[in-house]
C-alpha cells in the first residue's frame, strides 16, 4: 500500500510538472503591448547650473524608494527640489523583469545604476544609484509591514492604510505565477510553511503570493513613476548630482542651528567644484520647509557625518567641523543574514525571475523566496533563499573618506549574537526541507549544490561560510537616537531624515512597500503640519 501511494504522489507530481511545462509554452508565446506611463513626469536635468543658487520650499536628498513619493506629495502645495546622485531609469531595458539581476553584474563604485559595496564582514552588497533608488534594481516584491510594526512605529493606522493604498493604486500589480514560482509555492507548503494565504499584501504567517512592481508585461514600475502623481510644475529633479554636505546657519541669539540648504557636486566631477541650493526662508519660521535626507541606510548617515553631525571624536579625524555631537549617527545599522540553496549543476540561460511567492515561517522569524537570477551575462541560476527576519546583531557605519560618492565604512556584524547563529541553523534546516521537497526536486531534477544534511555544528559552520544578504539593510539614523517620531534630527531645525535608516528592524516580508508608504505618509503629515501652522 505505501508503495502504491508513493507512486501515486510521483504520478501526480509528474502531471503537475507536465502541466507547468505546457504553461511555460503559453507564457512565452503570449504577446502584450506595454502600458504607457501614467501622469506627467516633472522636469529633470543633469545641468547643475540650472539649480545652483535657487531656493525651494523643500529639498529632498535622494530620489529613491522613499524620496519620490515624498516629493510627489509635498509638490501638491510646495516647490520641491529632488537631488539624485544617479541618472534616469527610463529607457533602460535591463531594469525589467527578464533581466532581473543584470544591474548587479554591471555594478561598479562610481557610475552604474547599482553601486557595489562590501562591508568589513565580507558579504557583497548593493545600493541603488538611479532615480527610483533600490526600487529600480530590487526584486520588486511588495508586502506591507505587520500591524505590530506599525504600532511600534507609533504611526496613525488610518493614514498608513491610506498611504499604502495610494502607492498600490499606481505601481503595484498582482503577478501571474510563473512555472518556477508555482513549484516554489508547492515546495513551501510541502515543507509545512502553512497556511496557504493566496494573494495577499499583508504580512501574515504561511505561504502567500505577494504584490509586485512588475506589471504583466514584465515592465518595472519604480518609485520614480510616483512623481507623475504629484504636481510636475512644483518639482525639479536634479540628476547625476551628489550632495556633499548640508549648509547650516547658526542663530546665536536664539541658540539654534538651522539647515539652510545643501552643497553638491557633479557625480562625475571634482569634489572641489561645489554648487549650492537653498531652502526658502519665510518670515514665519513655523511655516518653513525642510532639508530632508532620504538617501538610504548608507547615504543618510553618511551625509549627516559629512555635514558635521555625529560623533565629535570621529569627525575630528577627518577635520570636519562639529555642528552637533550626536553619537547615534551610524550606530545600530543592520542587515538580514541570508542563506541560499543554488540549483542546477550547470548554468542555464533563461529569463531572470524575481520572487512572486514568499514563505513566512516560525512565528515570522524566517522569510523564504525563490528566484531565477542572472549570475553572468550569459547564465542564470535558480535559487531558494531564506533570511532571518529579526536579527539581534547590530553594526556600525562610519566615514573612511570625505568623498560623498564613495561608500562609507560599514560593519553589519552578521551572526555576532549567539541567538542569530542558532536561528540560522534552524532556518537552514527548514530551507533543506523546502529545497528537498518532491515538487522542487521533480521540477529541477534534484540538482541542489548545497549539502544541508549535516549536524548542528556543521550547520553553524555552514552558516558562517555561506552567508548572503537579502539587501534589506536599515538603521543608522534610528528614531529615538538620531531623529524623533516626526523624523526631525535632534538638536537641529529644518532638517529631517525620512527613510529606512530610521528603522530598527526590516518591516514586512520585504521593506520596499513600507518605505514607499512612509514617503506618502510623511508627506501628508508635513502638509497637515503646514496647514495647522500659526504665526508665532
Amino acid at each position: 500500500m505505501p508503495k502504491t501511494m508513493s507512486q501515486g504522489r510521483i504520478l501526480g507530481l509528474g502531471l503537475l510538472v507536465a502541466s507547468v511545462f505546457l504553461f511555460i509554452d503559453s507564457f512565452e508565446c503570449t504577446e502584450y503591448s506595454p502600458p504607457s506611463t501614467q501622469g506627467e513626469l516633472p522636469y529633470m536635468t543633469s545641468n547643475v547650473e540650472e539649480v545652483s543658487g535657487k531656493s525651494f520650499d523643500y529639498i529632498v536628498v535622494g530620489g529613491g524608494t522613499l524620496g519620490c513619493p515624498l516629493a510627489a506629495t509635498l509638490s501638491e502645495k510646495f516647490s520641491v527640489l529632488v537631488v539624485e546622485r544617479g541618472g534616469s531609469p527610463y529607457g533602460n531595458p535591463f531594469l525589467d523583469r527578464e533581466y532581473y539581476g543584470y544591474p548587479l553584474i554591471q555594478a561598479d563604485e562610481f557610475s552604474s545604476v547599482a553601486q557595489q559595496f562590501t562591508p568589513s564582514d565580507g558579504v557583497r552588497n548593493y545600493r541603488g544609484r538611479v532615480l527610483g533608488g533600490t526600487s529600480a534594481i530590487n526584486a520588486g516584491f511588495y508586502s506591507r509591514a505587520s500591524k505590530d510594526f506599525v504600532d511600534r512605529a507609533k504611526w496613525e493606522n488610518d493614514l498608513v492604510e491610506e498611504a499604502y493604498k495610494w502607492v498600490e493604486s499606481k505601481i503595484v500589480f498582482e503577478p501571474e505565477l510563473t512555472p518556477w514560482q508555482s513549484v516554489v509555492k508547492l515546495g513551501l507548503l510541502e515543507a509545512g510553511v502553512v497556511p496557504y494565504n493566496g494573494y495577499s499584501l499583508e504580512h501574515i504567517e504561511g505561504t502567500k503570493i505577494g504584490g509586485s512592481i512588475f506589471d504583466v508585461w514584465g515592465k518595472r514600475h519604480t518609485s520614480a513613476d510616483l512623481l507623475g502623481a504629484g504636481n510636475p510644475k512644483n518639482i525639479t529633479v536634479l540628476l547625476n548630482a551628489t550632495v556633499k554636505n548640508i549648509i547650516f546657519h547658526n542663530n546665536s541669539k536664539a541658540n539654534e542651528t538651522r539647515a539652510h540648504g545643501i552643497r553638491f557636486i557633479k557625480s562625475d566631477g571634482s569634489t572641489n567644484q561645489t554648487y549650492e541650493a537653498y531652502r526658502n526662508q519665510p518670515k514665519n519660521s513655523c511655516s518653513s520647509g525642510d532639508v530632508i535626507l532620504s538617501a538610504g541606510a548608507l547615504g543618510s548617515p553618511q551625509i549627516l557625518l559629512l555635514s558635521g553631525i555625529g560623533s565629535g571624536k570621529d569627525l575630528k579625524n577627518f577635520d570636519i567641523p562639529v555642528v552637533l555631537d550626536l553619537e547615534g549617527v551610524g550606530e545600530g545599522i543592520q542587515d538580514n543574514p541570508s542563506i541560499a540553496v543554488v540549483f542546477d549543476t550547470s548554468p542555464q540561460i533563461q529569463q531572470g525571475e524575481p520572487p512572486q511567492v514568499a514563505g513566512i515561517a516560525n512565528d515570522f522569524k524566517f522569510i523564504i523566496e525563490g528566484i531565477v537570477i542572472w549570475t553572468s551575462f550569459n547564465s542564470t541560476r535558480n535559487r531558494i533563499a531564506a533570511k532571518i527576519a529579526l536579527p539581534a546583531s547590530k553594526g556600525k557605519l562610519k566615514l573612511n573618506n570625505t568623498d560623498p560618492r564613495r561608500n562609507p565604512s560599514v560593519t553589519f556584524n552578521y551572526l555576532a549574537e549567539e541567538e542569530d547563529l542558532e536561528q540560522c541553523v534552524n532556518m537552514v534546516q527548514l530551507l533543506r526541507q523546502v529545497a528537498g521537497s518532491e515538487s522542487i526536486t521533480v521540477f529541477l531534477g534534484n540538482h541542489s549544490q548545497s549539502n544541508l544534511n549535516s549536524s548542528s555544528n556543521q550547520l553553524r559552520q555552514f552558516c558562517k561560510q555561506n552567508l548572503r544578504t537579502f539587501y534589506h539593510n536599515h538603521g543608522g539614523c534610528a528614531v529615538g537616537s538620531v531623529v524623533d517620531h516626526e523624523y526631525r534630527v535632534s538638536g537641529v531645525k529644518g532638517l529631517r531624515v525620512i527613510d529606512g535608516s530610521t528603522f530598527t528592524e526590516s518591516p514586512g516580508t520585504n521593506p520596499m512597500a513600507t518605505v514607499l508608504m512612509l514617503g506618502r505618509y510623511q508627506g501628508i503629515k508635513l502638509l497637515r503640519e503646514r496647514e495647522n501652522c500659526l504665526p508665532s
